[in-house]
């Protein structure tokens, strides 16, 4: 069933225009009923990252929940993660965020969280889809029962404790030279000090938001400038967070980039060795990488996909007992820790590796020889594209061409008129040729 408001990853849109201050009213009006169970004294908590209109939407949503009854915790720019955590740790009803991830500044968006911090299901969009269009007038709270809001202080020291405490005991940072990209984004503050805290020496990138340069030229979309800090500075490593805190990419000694897939190799080699999967094997999504499921299968592990968005890992994770699982973007989930992806999270369990093994990130985060990969868009005007014959046998052809030493993944965009299509295999241009002929017939019946 087609959602009206709700994506993949809750609700998004251009500020003032699809993500307007009615729409945030509504929603924490919408949520706030939704979530009224049992008879104690209802309470939600709001996050954001630094985009201009944050303040706009977070007000707009105060308003919401306060008037159904609901007493509001506002916690500032925060990442995502820690928002998800607060909502646990301050037993709360309901937990949001406010971010559109590694969009631009003039997106934004709506994520909520259950009181057990774990994204909604879609059973419970729904209702809150079906509650944010209803006449919901004779359900606003009488004056003697409006809600209260309060901004809550401390709630940076407490991620940055939570987050420090997920390194194994006795072990910091000391002797790492890090440069950190918080991309301008939520975890401007948070990522550098607990770093710091761990005694790296820490050079700072992406901390001065104004407002408009959230992800602009920095952080893990765009680890260009990290690398060159890296190098220029001859640091040990560096981390590249996005907007919202909640994905990661790493940059090795040299400048090379270190993807999410590189990322999940490593973390499952050591939690393997330590006896830490509760399942052999890894979560990861049908983009990740085959050159991953063949290094996890050396090592005795599997690799199970699911459709594109960390919030299918999740509920793969839960549902077959993994924790450990991400996408191939960065976004990492350590379900050991957190109810959602985790950059900051993900980067010291990689950094544990480091520091345990003694040799430089370029060694252990090369754990496997990527496939060669291609991926292409294809815009479509009106109609169902994969649907035509041509398309179905260009398909077909590709698929049989690659056989079993490659893959070929088509799909549309859950958020624009648009078909991906992406190959990979041993053979790269037998893979240029799968995806060209795809792209070819896709174009000729998509104008």
């Amino acid at each position: 069933m087609t959602r009206k408001y709700f994506g993949t990853d809750g609700i998004r849109g251009l500020s003032n225009r699809v993500i307007t201050p009615d729409l945030a009213l509504r929603v924490g009006q919408a949520a706030g009923l939704a979530f009224q169970r049992g008879d104690h004294a209802h309470r939600v908590v709001i996050g954001k990252d630094t985009r201009l209109s944050g303040y706009m939407i977070e007000y707009a949503m105060v308003a919401g929940f306060t008037s159904v009854g609901m007493d509001v915790m506002l916690l500032g720019p925060m990442p995502t993660p820690a928002v998800a955590m607060l909502t646990r740790s301050l037993r709360a009803d309901l937990g949001v965020m406010i971010s559109a991830s590694h969009n631009p500044f003039q997106d934004n968006g709506i994520k909520l969280f259950g009181p057990d911090g774990f994204k909604l299901s879609d059973e419970t969009e729904r209702e809150i889809e079906a509650l944010i269009d209803a006449d919901l007038a004779a359900k606003l709270s009488a004056p003697k029962d409006l809600g209260r809001a309060k901004r809550i202080e401390g709630v940076h020291a407490r991620y940055i404790e939570f987050a420090k405490r997920t390194l194994p005991r006795n072990m910091d940072l000391d002797g790492l030279r890090i440069v950190v990209d918080c991309a301008n984004g939520a975890a401007y503050k948070v990522a550098p000090e607990a770093l710091w805290e761990l005694g790296a020496e820490v050079i700072e990138i992406g901390v001065e938001p104004d407002g408009f340069n959230i992800n602009k030229d920095v952080g893990s979309t765009s680890p260009e400038a990290l690398s060159r800090k890296v190098r220029e500075l001859r640091a040990d490593i560096g981390i590249a967070l996005d907007g919202d805190a909640d994905r990661v990419v790493l940059v090795d000694e040299k400048g090379q980039v270190v993807d999410g897939d590189q990322l999940m190799a490593v973390v499952a080699k050591s939690w393997r060795d330590d006896n830490r999967l509760t399942q052999p094997g890894v979560v990861a999504t049908i983009m990740s990488n085959l050159g991953l499921e063949r290094h996890l299968s050396a090592l005795g592990l599997t690799l199970a996909r699911t459709a594109v968005g960390d919030r299918y890992v999740l509920e793969h994770m839960r549902e077959h007992g993994y924790n450990l699982g991400g996408e191939q973007s960065g976004h990492i989930i350590l379900s050991d820790y957190a109810t959602t992806g985790d950059g900051l999270i993900a980067a010291l369990q990689v950094l544990a590796v480091v520091k345990q093994q003694g040799r430089p990130v370029s060694e252990v985060c090369h754990c496997f020889e990527p496939l060669p990969q291609i991926l292409k868009n294809v815009r479509f005007k009106k109609g169902e594209p994969l649907k035509d014959e041509t398309v179905v046998s260009a398909i077909e052809a590709s698929r049989e061409r690659l056989g079993a030493n490659g893959r070929l993944v088509i799909r549309p965009s859950g958020t624009e008129p648009v078909i991906r299509v992406m190959a990979e295999g041993d053979d790269r241009d037998l893979v240029e040729r799968a995806v060209d002929d795809v792209i070819d017939a896709l174009t000729s019946v998509a104008a």
